[in-house]
């Protein structure tokens, strides 16, 4: 049993400090995931939220699945509800931009996230969770709820799309 897992059994089992020390030891990742998943205007909220799902849920960890893909699997949830919320706030937003205006300046610094963000969201949260963060394959799937070979065929296609964007932008 991985030391992530064993302090969220301690956590749920009443010990507060072990709480404290999960969060400790699982904030940097879940961050890292979600960086890539929420508006960066929205990645504290998110990760709070994570953690706050986290705990609630705590009296029900049983410890089936690594504390790791547990708390994860909380944090695209959590993101998903987040993109749900923008979405709507966007709408609402739209409506009372004048016509015309546009904001299409890309600050170079952030083109990576740009060629990331423009994945195709199940691409993109597979490419994340393996090669960002560091998940397995198998551990990916968990989180994501599908099979292990659905996750690499994401990953795959999400490579592709990457290299044929930076070949395309190198062309321009």
């Amino acid at each position: 049993m991985d030391r992530l897992t064993a302090t969220l059994l301690s956590a749920r089992d009443g010990d507060d400090a072990a709480l404290a020390a999960a969060i400790r030891l699982a904030q940097p990742e879940v961050a890292r995931f979600l960086r890539t998943l929420v508006n960066p205007a929205d990645l504290e909220d998110v990760v709070q939220d994570t953690f706050v799902r986290a705990y609630r849920a705590l009296p029900r960890y049983r410890g089936d699945a690594c504390g790791r893909t547990w708390l994860l699997t909380i944090a695209r949830r959590a993101a998903a509800d987040a993109t749900r919320r923008v979405v709507r706030r966007r709408r609402t937003d739209e409506q009372s931009i004048p016509a015309g205006s546009s904001d299409t300046a890309i600050d170079s610094t952030h083109a990576l996230r740009a060629l990331v963000d423009g994945l195709d969201p199940e691409r993109r949260e597979a490419f994340v969770l393996t090669q960002i963060v560091g998940c397995s394959y198998a551990e990916a799937a968990a989180i994501c709820g599908v099979a292990i070979g659905t996750i690499r065929s994401r990953v795959a296609r999400a490579r592709e799309v990457l290299v044929e964007q930076v070949h395309a932008a190198r062309s321009a």
